[in-house]
């Protein structure tokens, strides 16, 4: 057994994460997140469903493939077939993970139409199926807070002495409470026979807002893996964030003397690039990694500050790899500063993909006054979301607005061929992507358009991310800029792009399974 106040953070960003609604990743920005969580020291990346589909499959397998230092897990459901291709995925891995799953609560019980003996003796059959074929196998009861106790007892020790090394106590759908958390927890380990000598997890959703504070009362208790997701990310209410956890055992270590093998400092950098793949914002006032987490107004609390920091603050931003300083840049400075810059920011980048970043920081830096931290990590993932390799490029636009109508003059590259149009709408965005769509017809459903100024002022830069859907298929497109318009355009037409490669895997990774199905 390792250190008994040892926890393990198992990352589910791209698996439980991506299940999100809207949230969906490419593969390269799936291989991109996960060599980040890597890189950070988590111990298990959940790195996807791999019977799913076979995007699923390959991204998983990918992911096993690069792995330096973290465990690479699939998710399989309680069937063989499922467990089989899950081993094929995840078998490259230097250290692999199986986990199974099956819903033991009365209302999933009865999805399959099992009886508490059919589904024991199911559990038994999959777990030392997948034991037989990997030796770190996890296996987690789904809406273990509402299975009755007796009958979870019952599972747990079955799949204990099937060999699983991992089990987990999912709180599916957000309902318990901190208290019954850690009874729950406690119960397992007093009541099963070897429970003493596996480790116990949990997995709590936020439903109730309360998944950061179950998951550390459930290790309080004894369990000592927690998965969780960057941002919380996560569909309906979402995961118990990694960073909550992270640093609410780092913090209060003194009544919580837990210790974790996450690399801090990287927090930041990886909340940013998870909010922009996946489309999700991250509310100003989210825990630690909010944009007001760090952020004082009232006079008080900035005269505290001023005269000792730590009268308002309980962790310094440094720990999350938030730069203190925010120097801003000019249009003076040159690529060597850009370039420590970007590595202060947590940014390590070639000399091709500096040049292009340079030459964008040069645009802004003539457009804007000053140039803060956050324009250039804006300018960092605007050029990581649009390469120009693109079917779609945006190359003039031309927009006219007043009280008589609004109208806009659209050239656009398309596939090496340039086309320009003009078009009419409602408002000056609604007129340009008019003019897109006459460029490229689409039956596409714009589900979110939502801007962001990323610093303050009138010249400051619009971060715009669009979400669109067409049969079922959901895809995101980012962009920044300091015109709105021009932003909202780009991130309407990355979106687009990013449609024609979904378009392009259709019949091959657009595969949907339920979780029941057999």
């Amino acid at each position: 057994m390792t250190d008994k106040n040892r926890v393990f953070i198992f990352d589910t960003t791209l698996r439980d994460g991506e299940q999100s609604p809207g949230a969906t990743m490419s593969h390269a920005e799936k291989l991109e997140i996960a060599a980040m969580l890597d890189e950070m020291g988590v111990d298990i990346i959940e790195a996807g469903f791999p019977i799913a589909s076979e995007g699923d499959f390959a991204a998983v397998s990918e992911i096993a493939k690069q792995s330096q230092n973290s465990v690479i897990c699939g998710l399989a459901r309680a069937q063989l077939p499922d467990i089989d291709r899950c081993w094929e995925a995840v078998k490259h891995a230097r250290r692999p993970r199986i986990h199974t799953f099956i819903g033991t609560s009365p209302l999933h019980r009865a999805i399959p139409n099992l009886d508490m003996d059919q589904m024991a003796e199911r559990i038994e059959q999959t777990v030392s199926h997948a034991r037989n074929l990997c030796d770190n196998v996890q296996w987690s009861p789904m809406d273990a807070t509402r299975t009755e106790h007796d009958y979870l007892c019952r599972v747990v020790e079955i799949a204990i002495k099937a060999g699983a090394t991992t089990i987990n106590i999912p709180d599916t759908v957000g309902y318990t409470a901190p208290r019954e958390s850690a009874d729950l927890i406690r119960m397992l380990l007093e009541r099963v026979p070897g429970a003493d000598e596996i480790i116990f997890a949990t997995h709590c959703h936020n439903d109730l807002g309360m998944a950061t504070a179950n998951s550390l009362a459930a290790v309080e208790a004894g369990a000592r893996q927690i998965e969780c997701t960057i941002n919380g990310l996560g569909e309906r209410a979402g995961n118990t964030a990694l960073e909550e956890v992270v640093m609410a055992l780092r913090v209060r270590h003194d009544i919580m003397p837990f210790d974790t093998g996450i690399d801090t400092t990287k927090i930041m950098n990886l909340s940013r690039r998870v909010a922009q793949v996946s489309g999700f914002p991250v509310q100003f006032n989210k825990a630690i990694v909010g944009k007001n987490a760090f952020l004082h107004e009232s006079g008080i609390h900035q005269d505290g500050v001023l005269k000792n920091v730590e009268t308002f603050e309980i962790m310094r931003p440094a720990d999350i790899g938030l730069n203190e300083t925010n120097i801003a840049m000019g249009k003076h400075s040159g690529r060597a500063a850009l370039r420590a810059k970007l590595k202060d920011l947590g940014y390590e980048v070639g000399d091709n993909q500096l040049k292009d970043i340079f030459v964008r920081f040069k645009a802004l830096a003539d457009r804007k006054k000053e140039v803060y931290d956050e324009d250039i990590v804006a300018l960092v993932q605007d050029a990581a979301a649009n390469t120009g390799d693109d079917h779609l490029q945006v190359k003039h636009l031309k927009v006219v607005c007043g009280s008589d109508g609004q109208s806009a003059d659209l050239t656009m590259i398309v596939d090496g061929e340039e086309k320009t149009v003009h078009a009419t709408g409602d408002g000056p965005v609604d007129a340009c992507f008019n003019a897109v769509k006459q460029i490229f017809p689409h039956n596409a459903r714009l589900q979110l358009y939502q801007v962001h100024a990323v610093t303050e002022g009138t010249d400051a830069q619009a971060t715009v991310s669009v979400r669109m859907e067409e049969d079922g298929r959901i895809v995101n497109g980012q962009s920044a800029d300091t015109d709105t318009i021009l932003a909202s355009v780009k991130a309407y037409v990355g979106a687009l792009n990013h449609l024609i490669v979904r378009r392009a895997q259709l019949g091959r990774d657009d595969k949907q399974i339920s979780m029941y199905s057999h």
